[in-house]
């Protein structure tokens, strides 16, 4: 397991690589290897994060998700939102959680805030709306009621199964958004992860015992193992927590049923 030192020369090189194509990863140094694909993902580069306990719960079974993760994972977190271009959430962490979707733990800029409110849900009242941030874009169904509250609104045909998560890309691509955080909740990660959109899945897990409350990731189930999703994955320590990084990029580690083992990183 490696260990995630962050100093403020680290960090300032991978600010300065964010979208640069080129100086992706230094292996023989975990936080390059860790964050340096973000930040100089130049063609479209998407990550999703899920913050859990020990027992897989992102908040208790009335909602309360505050302070699951520790100092160190929330300091991955926005280092994470201060590489990417835009964080995308579904409109029901809005409502449980009021996120400003800010990056305030570590030095850097505001990702553009994405949320996807396929019914136009969302009353303008939310943080997000009335905190003078980074600019918020709405994505709703074609059929929704037009509601913008000062947004950017994009709208997007919806099919049986919701609203397209490539349709979504693209157009956030079109505006020149390219590097993506999904952050939630558990049913916006699963629809990108089920779609093939997810290149590299954080799941940083905290020391603690929540005993019931919703998953991380809502993916349909599956009967057998054989038919898990089973990615390459090194393992780091952010101090408070533990974080695996999953690569679905590649055909081995999106695919299900194929056997592979967990990668382990080799100790620091």
């Amino acid at each position: 397991m490696r260990k995630i030192d962050m100093t403020d020369q680290l960090w300032a090189r991978l600010l300065a690589m964010r979208g640069a194509g080129s100086g992706v990863s230094d292996e023989t140094d975990p936080v390059m290897a860790l964050y340096a694909p973000i930040a100089a993902a130049k063609d479209g580069f998407v990550l999703a994060q899920v913050g859990q306990s020990l027992d897989g719960r992102v908040a208790t079974p009335s909602g309360d998700a505050r302070d699951i993760s520790g100092p160190e994972g929330i300091a991955h977190l926005h280092r994470c939102r201060a590489l990417v271009e835009a964080v995308i959430v579904g409109v029901g962490t809005v409502k449980c959680d009021d996120p400003r979707l800010s990056v305030r733990a570590v030095k850097g800029p505001n990702p553009v805030r994405v949320v996807i409110d396929c019914g136009a849900e969302l009353t303008g009242d939310e943080r997000l709306f009335r905190d003078g941030g980074a600019p918020v874009i709405l994505i709703q169904a074609d059929d929704a009621p037009v509601k913008s509250h000062g947004a950017d609104v994009i709208r997007v045909r919806k099919g049986e199964g919701g609203l397209d998560p490539q349709e979504i890309l693209d157009a956030l691509a079109a505006r020149g958004l390219r590097r993506i955080l999904v952050e939630g909740g558990a049913r916006t990660i699963a629809r990108f992860i089920e779609a093939g959109l997810v290149d590299r899945l954080h799941v940083a897990i905290a020391p603690l015992i929540i005993g019931s409350g919703p998953a991380g990731i809502a993916l349909p189930p599956i009967e057998k193992l054989s038919s898990a999703h089973r990615p390459a994955a090194k393992v780091y320590t952010l101090g408070s927590d533990v974080l695996f990084d999953c690569d679905l990029s590649s055909a081995a580690g999106s695919a299900a049923g194929q056997g592979e083992d967990i990668r382990v990183a080799d100790h620091a």
